[in-house]
């Protein structure tokens, strides 16, 4: 298959899908091997980017995604107004930086770092798709614990959770903590991609 042909099949497939579609799908229906699809897939992104067109080809783990370049972001939300997503509460962001850092974490160790119940915004960033079960904890009662998602990278713009900012503190305990934590994934907001959805939520303790 030659290259341009390869681009346009790429370029149609990620299109056409929407969400993140894994590297290794692209390579079976393609036939080719996943360095060759990495390279091309590269390839385009950085042309996306010095052409400065309207659109940017990411990558998110072992998965390629096409998506809206963030500096047309003021006038996509004016031309999608009606769909503009909620921004991030502060329980939210307080919830979503603990599963961001530790995961995989129970709700019982979200609540125990927070100091309040967290069950509402824990199942509003589920229904957001920031966050998903990852399992239950083999200890009494089994509890559910949860990971970040495919979303919360595209949400802040990250390519894996190595791109996360480092926290100034390494200790769990320390005060500052969480502090530090919603201080780090505001810094990633900033920056976030546009078709992201700053995932919203709304309503727990003090809202």
């Amino acid at each position: 298959m030659e290259l341009k042909e390869l681009e346009s099949a790429i370029e149609g497939i990620l299109f056409a899908a929407g969400d993140p579609v894994p590297v290794e799908r692209i390579c079976l229906t393609l036939g080719q091997d996943r360095e060759t699809v990495d390279s091309v897939c590269q390839r385009m992104a950085d042309t996306y980017s010095y052409e400065r067109r309207g659109i940017r080809l990411v990558r998110l783990e072992n998965s390629w995604q096409m998506c809206s370049a963030p500096e047309q972001a003021s006038y996509i939300r004016k031309a999608l107004e009606n769909r503009k997503p909620a921004k991030l509460s502060q329980p939210a962001l307080e919830v979503l930086a603990i599963v961001a850092y530790f995961q995989p974490v129970t709700r019982a160790y979200i609540e125990q770092i927070r100091g309040v119940d967290s069950s509402y915004t824990v199942g509003l960033l589920l229904e957001r798709e920031l966050i998903r079960e990852a399992g239950r904890l083999a200890v009494p009662g089994r509890p559910m614990q949860f990971r970040t998602t495919k979303n919360f990278l595209r949400s802040f713009g990250l390519a894996s959770l190595d791109d996360l900012p480092e926290l100034a503190s390494a200790s769990q305990e320390d005060a500052q903590l969480t502090m530090e934590m919603e201080t780090a994934l505001r810094r990633l907001r900033e920056a976030e991609t546009t078709e992201a959805g700053e995932a919203g939520t709304g309503g727990e303790e003090g809202q």
